[in-house]
Order: C-alpha cells, then sequence, then structure tokens
C-alpha cells in the first residue's frame, strides 16, 4: 500500500526494495485531479468516409436490369453504335476503376483509418489467442555477501550475472523503470568493494548506448537522497531520461523495477538500480527470454510511465486504446513457459495508471489468496495492516482479512 506502483509477475514475485535504511524518505503532496486528460490523448482520427451510392441512375441498377429501360430512351449515338452487351461490361468496367481509385485516394490521404473506421465503427484491440514463442524463466537473486547456504541448497542465477547478460546481448534498445539509481561508491559516498558489481552495470549501460542501442529510462525526480550522478553520465552518453512525478500525480511514487531488451527478453524483480541491491541485500526477481508476447505487454506499461513523464503530464481517464491490454486475471496470456504451459499476465498500481484490461496489484494479491488450495508462502521486509506511509497512519486490513 505504501509503494503504489509496483508491477507484478506471474502473480507472486515478492515485493523488497532492500533495507529500510535504502529507502529514500517521500514528501507527499495534495493529490491533483487530472484537469486535461486530453494532453496525453493523441490525435482523435477523422471519421471515415463511407462510398457513395448511386441510387435512381443507370449506374446504381444492374446491367440485366438496364435492358428494359432501351425503348424508353432515345437512340444516341453511344447506344447506335456499340452492341448492348459491351456497354454494360463497360460501365461495370467504368465503376470498378471508380471504385479502385477512390480506395486509392482513400488510403493515401488517410493511413491511419482501418476499414471498420470506414463504418465509423471502432476497432476493438487484438486479442490473441494465446503466444507462439517458445519463452524461457529463470529466477534470480542477490545474496548478502557473507550469507552461506548448505551444499544441497537451490540458489538461483545472480541478479548482476543477468543484467549483465542482458546489456551485452542488447541490440536494439534497452527499457528501464526504475525507483532510483545508486550504483557507485561515489553516489552513496563509501568505499566499499563490493560496490564494483554496480560500476559494471553502470559501464555495460554506457557501452550499450555507445554502440547504438536506444537507452530509456523511467524515474522518480531526483532528490538530496536520490541523487541523478548516474542518469547524469548516461544521459550525456545518448540515454533518454524521464522523470516520473508520480508525488505530484498520485502521492506515491514509481517503485518499479522492470527491463525490456529488443522487445524480447525482460527482467522485473525487487532489486533497485543500486550496487548493494547487487551485494548487500536479498533480492528475488525473475528473467523470461524469447517471450516477445510478455515483453510487448509489459511495454505497454513502460508506455504509461514514459507518458507520465512528459512536463506537465496528467493521467487521462481513461486511458487510450493503445494502452490497453487483452491479458488479466480473468484472460491470461497462454503460453509455453520452459516447456510447461502456463497462463501469466502482469498487473499493476494503483488502479489510476492502470489501462482498460489491466488488473490492479491488490485484486492480484487477493486473487491468489483467494485460489489457495494447501499454503500461501510470504516473504516481504515488513508486514503490517496498515498505511505505513500515511500521516497518521492509519489501519488498512484488506490483505490481512483475505488471511
Amino acid at each position: 500500500p505504501g509503494k503504489p506502483s509496483c508491477p507484478r509477475f506471474l502473480k507472486a514475485l515478492p515485493h523488497s526494495a532492500g533495507s529500510e535504511e535504502m529507502k529514500p524518505p517521500v514528501a507527499y503532496q495534495k493529490l491533483k485531479t487530472p484537469e486535461s486528460p486530453q494532453e496525453l490523448l493523441p490525435l482523435a482520427e477523422q471519421p471515415g468516409q463511407t462510398l457513395r451510392q448511386f441510387h435512381g441512375s443507370v449506374l446504381g441498377r444492374p446491367c440485366h436490369s438496364v435492358s428494359g429501360l432501351r425503348a424508353a430512351e432515345t437512340p444516341n449515338r453511344f447506344t447506335s453504335i456499340l452492341p448492348w452487351d459491351f456497354q454494360c461490361m463497360l460501365v461495370t468496367a467504368i465503376l470498378s476503376t471508380v471504385l479502385v481509385v477512390a480506395l486509392v485516394v482513400h488510403s493515401f490521404f488517410f493511413p491511419l483509418h482501418s476499414l471498420a473506421t470506414l463504418g465509423n465503427v471502432a476497432s476493438a484491440p487484438h486479442v490473441d489467442d494465446g503466444c507462439s514463442d517458445s519463452c524461457r524463466s529463470v529466477l534470480v537473486e542477490s545474496i548478502p555477501e557473507g550469507v552461506t547456504y548448505d551444499d544441497n541448497s537451490t540458489v538461483g542465477l545472480s541478479t548482476f550475472e543477468t543484467w549483465q547478460s542482458l546489456l551485452r546481448n542488447a541490440r536494439s534498445s534497452v527499457d528501464i523503470a526504475s525507483f532510483y539509481w545508486t550504483l557507485s561508491n561515489q553516489d552513496t559516498h563509501t568505499h566499499d568493494p563490493s560496490a564494483s558489481q554496480g560500476e559494471e552495470v553502470l559501464t555495460e549501460l554506457l557501452h550499450a548506448t555507445s554502440r547504438g542501442v536506444v537507452l530509456r529510462i523511467a524515474v522518480n525526480p531526483p532528490s538530496a537522497r536520490m541523487p541523478s550522478t548516474d542518469l547524469q553520465l548516461l544521459e550525456k552518453s545518448g540515454a533518454q531520461i524521464r522523470q516520473v512525478d508520480l508525488p505530484r500525480l498520485t502521492r506515491g511514487v514509481l517503485h518499479s523495477k522492470f527491463w525490456i531488451v529488443d522487445h524480447l527478453h525482460v527482467y522485473l524483480g525487487s532489486a533497485n538500480m543500486d550496487w548493494r541491491a547487487l551485494t548487500q541485500v536479498k533480492e528475488l526477481g525473475a528473467a523470461v527470454y524469447n517471450c516477445s508476447c510478455l515483453a510487448q505487454d509489459l511495454g505497454k506499461m513502460f508506455e504509461v510511465y514514459w507518458t507520465l513523464g512528459l512536463p506537465n503530464a496528467t493521467i487521462p481517464s481513461p486511458w487510450p486504446a493503445n494502452y490497453s491490454t487483452p491479458y488479466n486475471k480473468e484472460t491470461p496470456l497462454e503460453l509455453e513457459l520452459n516447456g510447461t504451459e502456463a497462463a501469466v499476465y502482469f498487473s499493476s498500481a494503483p488502479p489510476a495508471l492502470c489501462a482498460p484490461g489491466r488488473t490492479d496489484d491488490l485484486q492480484s494479491l487477493l486473487s491468489v489468496i483467494e485460489g489457495a488450495q494447501e499454503f500461501v508462502y510470504v516473504a516481504v521486509m515488513s508486514y503490517l495492516p496498515t498505511m505505513e506511509f500515511s500521516h497518521p497512519r492509519r489501519f488498512w486490513p484488506a490483505i490481512d482479512d483475505h488471511f
């Protein structure tokens, strides 16, 4: 409840942002009601024009019916020279040519219109029956230095190795939604050797932009506790950065942490863009490879942040159709994940940032609890049935009641 912008994957990833000391303080402001949602809406398409109907004329009648008119017509040079069957064929050819030319001219001047628009019918979002990609998913985690496990324990791939692999293999684009950036010792005013992993990630990001990879970053506005040194360095190298002012828009923060690489690979987890999230804090996440269906759907959530990062942005209500999704808890995306049939969807919060079709985080979490048959395991940094960041704190039993 205190982190109002946190997508969930497979309805099961824990949401932890590290130790409480890592959390920068958040100054809340009065909620601003959207005043002009149209500012963010794309230009409305012009109404389609229907083809003109020819009624009460020869062109509007079938050829066989025209023969009945011959006796009443005054013979002219056209009808006396050409056989009637040839005249009928000629009229048909002329009409067909006019129709083709009209369609070509229409598509030239109105390239965005669909055939549905020609009849003034809004085209519905396309709903795929499933995903043909052979998606592969792995759990990734950060284990603090000094923490050891038994030899027979299951340990996931490291967050650091996963990030580095995604960046080194990026070909065209990397989109990152993030809370804050402190990847180096300089950012935290420390001299810890374990910060080297974060600094290597920053270096790899710079290498990516230098070879032409388009890097877009959506992040909270910087503050004294959330410096922008890393972001300034990346921006100078060519990265595109937008500060999403959710404190103004929703009295919350952008707390999401996910990556989308080449519109094909995805990382989603609890780790911040902080060197301590790689070596000092327990973190958990998932990486999904070769899964364009999931990457494109998560990309719609990134575009929500990207849009709200524009100057003086407001939250549209409702969100335009191009942000909507057909995948939710009622109709999840059916795909093959690690060779096994799976049903997946992304959820988001707060509801004001959920485009049509998107399940919000709370409903997703509650549906997991309601669907439990044997047990519910919970791994969180802290569990309190309160609104932690409200002043004063208030009782908030939504999840507690379901438990």
